[in-house]
């Protein structure tokens, strides 16, 4: 049998997307591990996939499994590349598209100039909901490391939930982070304990951040929709940033909205972009 699958990105966060609408693909972890693997393989940070809608108000399900193989259950620049290619592949001629998520219903909107907005839903930031263990919830959480990172024994972060869990780590400077040292023991850290998606935030000023992104699963990729979204909110909570703001990560900018009120949704605007089609055997 012959899998037909399209290569995307999103700001250099790539995907391989698989419409299983018309087709059955096995998702066994370990094919999803060759899949993503960049020598042998397509190589891919995630797989997003295509599949009817499960509930009445949705048109597609959309799932996302990391190239480890273990499923997620958002991805902020998948979904731009979702809804991209549910158009572009002629699934349907809605401009606003309602999608299952394992998190919960969001909704992608395509403007008249084809530029991909995605509602993101409301950001949670109760520490069972996360999930993260705390005794009850702040914006800011002393975290004990497994081992000295940089002389530091305990780093400061802020937990919060775009339908994948994040922690947000305010830095002075992005390029002296250190993402690849403190990155994993952050993200298997036992207070997290579904793991967790890593960002280091540098504020340039109210209205505009860099962030760099470590993700679980992935390691440290070149966008993280999510995390942008998880950043903004916690810089806005804690009465840093004003909304819109401008994200610049290591891939490029996306737009991040949020009226600052717990039960509003975020708003992320950004490019999606279609690299090839191909075709291999399952």
């Amino acid at each position: 049998m012959t899998l037909h699958f399209t290569k995307m990105q999103g700001l250099g966060n790539d995907f391989m997307v698989i419409d299983a609408t018309r087709q059955a693909p096995d998702l066994d972890p370990a094919r999803i591990r060759r899949w993503a693997d960049r020598h042998f393989g397509i190589g891919f940070d995630q797989l997003l996939i295509v599949e009817p809608p499960t509930t009445p108000n949705a048109l597609f399900t959309y799932r996302i499994f990391n190239a480890d193989g273990s499923e997620v259950g958002q991805c902020g620049n998948g979904a731009r590349c979702f809804a991209r290619y549910v158009v572009d592949k002629g699934l349907t001629t809605e401009r606003e598209i309602p999608v299952d998520t394992k998190s919960g219903l969001i909704t992608l909107y395509i403007t008249e100039d084809g530029a991909i907005t995605v509602n993101m839903g409301t950001p949670i930031t109760t520490p069972a909901q996360i999930p993260f263990v705390a005794d009850e919830a702040a914006t800011a959480y002393s975290l004990d490391l497994s081992q000295p990172i940089a002389g530091q024994t305990s780093i400061t972060i802020d937990a919060i939930s775009m339908g994948n869990p994040h922690a947000i780590i305010d830095v002075a400077d992005i390029e002296q982070a250190p993402v690849a040292q403190l990155g994993p023991i952050i993200e298997r850290h036992i207070r997290f304990p579904e793991r967790v998606n890593v960002g280091f935030m540098q504020v340039i000023n109210r209205q505009s951040i860099r962030l760099r992104v470590f993700e679980r699963g992935a390691g440290e990729t070149l966008a993280c929709g999510t995390g942008a979204c998880a950043a903004v909110v916690s810089g806005i909570r804690r009465g840093m940033l004003d909304s819109p703001c401008q994200v610049e990560l290591p891939g490029g900018q996306l737009r991040i909205s949020w009226n600052g009120m717990p039960d509003a949704p975020v708003f992320m605007a950004g490019p999606a972009v279609l690299v090839f089609d191909g075709a291999i055997p399952e």
